[in-house]
């Protein structure tokens, strides 16, 4: 099936911005011109694409379209550069699914690297990344798994170090007697979301056990160690973000040298391997600063 670029454009600019106005303000038309060509593409595939709200957001059919839009716009960005034409378009769009510890410490130094992109970046644990691209409905993703999806190519980056810390204020109210399964057990942990299994893991390392300490549950990086800063609970942060309070002594690990470390790899649709190169160039090189050696 051939789709009109204009209506896979409208239907790209309404999931991105959330309104049919705000679409057709993008696109230069009227919100009428952006409902006729919704309204012929699900007529033409017999499917809904837009639960129509505040705001509009994309059913499975209507988000894969509007990656497929976006592949289309990367493949032809990089016939222009291979052809040294004008790309004359404007910047092209790039959805990638990366884990918010990867974004908070290292990941931005690829995006800055990179020209003539626009990222849309969707949020997920490095566990769990990978299912996005399954899904088809991003054309990269940073994930904790090592052998490629099917379609994809996969790069191994290294291992983020993550570091169990605590306040000193805290060490002393829950680990006085030691870091042991019982004050484990009791002791507020942090946890960024119900997928995040980081601290049991790591607690699993030590003790050999499952236990299932009371929690916080934070979803925000910096939130993590403002809250270990102020004695709320004990957590795993990626030691970028922890080294120089640890320097200070305003936060000590639980354990002294006993990290965790969580190889990453950079997988991309193949299909799309060419023309994303120099982002996997770039997202390649800042691992290797940011992240251990694999």
């Amino acid at each position: 099936m051939k789709f009109d670029p204009h209506q896979l454009a409208a239907l790209a600019a309404i999931l991105r911005l959330g309104s049919f106005e705000a679409a057709a303000s993008a696109l230069s038309v009227t919100p009428s011109a952006v409902s006729q060509r919704i309204r012929a593409l699900e007529e033409k595939v017999g499917l809904a694409l837009i639960q129509r709200g505040p705001p509009a957001t994309g059913t499975a059919a209507g988000l894969r379209l509007a990656r497929h839009a976006e592949d289309v716009g990367l493949l032809e960005a990089q016939v222009s550069r291979d052809l040294a034409l004008d790309q004359g378009s404007g910047p092209v769009r790039v959805r990638i699914a990366v884990n918010a510890d990867s974004l908070a410490t290292w990941f931005l130094e690829a995006m800055f690297e990179v020209r003539d992109v626009l990222f849309d970046l969707v949020i997920d644990d490095q566990d769990h990344s990978a299912e996005w691209l399954r899904r088809g409905e991003v054309s990269a993703a940073i994930t904790a798994h090592g052998r490629p999806i099917p379609g994809c190519d996969a790069h191994p980056l290294g291992a983020l170090r993550y570091i169990a810390t605590a306040s000193p204020r805290f060490m002393k109210q829950w680990f006085a007697g030691g870091v042991t399964p019982d004050a484990l057990s009791l002791a507020p942990c942090l946890t960024f979301n119900a997928k995040d299994q980081l601290q049991q893991r790591w607690i699993e390392m030590q003790t050999g056990m499952q236990l299932a300490p009371p929690t916080h549950f934070l979803p925000s990086s910096q939130g993590f160690v403002d809250a270990a800063l102020a004695a709320m609970g004990w957590g795993m942060n990626p030691r970028a973000l922890v080294r120089k309070h640890i320097d200070h002594g305003d936060l000590v690990p639980l354990i002294p040298h006993r990290p965790l470390d969580v190889p990453l790899s950079w997988q991309v649709s193949r299909v799309l391997t060419p023309a994303l190169a120099p982002l996997t160039r770039a997202v390649r090189q800042a691992a290797g600063l940011g992240l251990m050696p694999g």
